[in-house]
Parts: C-alpha cells; sequence; structure tokens
C-alpha cells in the first residue's frame, strides 16, 4: 500500500487504518511506545534488523500521521524521544482485539502442527 493511500478519504474505515500502520516496524513501535516515551537508539536496541534509516523513516511517517510526539531536547548531545500521541494510543487500543485474534490464530496453528 503506498504513503497516498493513507490520506485518500474515499476508502473504508479499515483500509485507512491499515494504511497507517502499513509496513515491518510500525505495529512494534506501536507496541514499544506504549510502555512511555523511548529514544531511537533504545528503539533500534529492541528491534535487532531495524537499520537507522528505516526507523527514521517509519517514526517520521507516524509522527505526520499523528501517532507519535517528537521531542528534541537542547542538550549536547541532541536528546530526541518519542511518545505516542493520544490518536496513537487511541490506535495501538483499537489494535487490541486484533491482536488478540492473531495471538488465538497462532495457538491454533500450533495445536494443530503434529508433534514430531
Amino acid at each position: 500500500m503506498t504513503r497516498g493511500r493513507a490520506r485518500d478519504t474515499d476508502v473504508c474505515g479499515v483500509t485507512a487504518a491499515i494504511a497507517v500502520i502499513d509496513g515491518k516496524w510500525k505495529t512494534t513501535l506501536l507496541w514499544l511506545l506504549e510502555s512511555g516515551p523511548q529514544r531511537p537508539g533504545e528503539l533500534r536496541r529492541r528491534l535487532p534488523g531495524l537499520s537507522e534509516k528505516v526507523l527514521t523513516q517509519a517514526l517520521r511517517e507516524m509522527e505526520a500521521d499523528g501517532l507519535v510526539h517528537r521531542e528534541v531536547h537542547d542538550v549536547l548531545p541532541l536528546k530526541t524521544l518519542y511518545s505516542l500521541t493520544a490518536f496513537g494510543r487511541d490506535l495501538s487500543e483499537a489494535l487490541a482485539p486484533l491482536s488478540d485474534w492473531g495471538h488465538r490464530r497462532l495457538e491454533r496453528l500450533t495445536g494443530a502442527r503434529p508433534s514430531p
């Protein structure tokens, strides 16, 4: 899905929501930021395989979509903190039932596998 879809007003609500969380890392970033403000370095340490470039891009898109707040403290070295906005918390809460469904699905898949 393209970024332009995130601003398209002529789509169903589910499509509009998915456009905002589309991508490999955004739902995980939402989940990590639920626990409170975090620095970009902390997020990268908790997500091995996430490059600095992709993290920056995802956080910028999430900020543009109103999900996260970026706060820069004017100290040396610069200290940047990301936190969920109220809108981001709303999305996170809305995704909780979907997360529960996903866990139930994984349990079904695990239970359906034959034992080795």
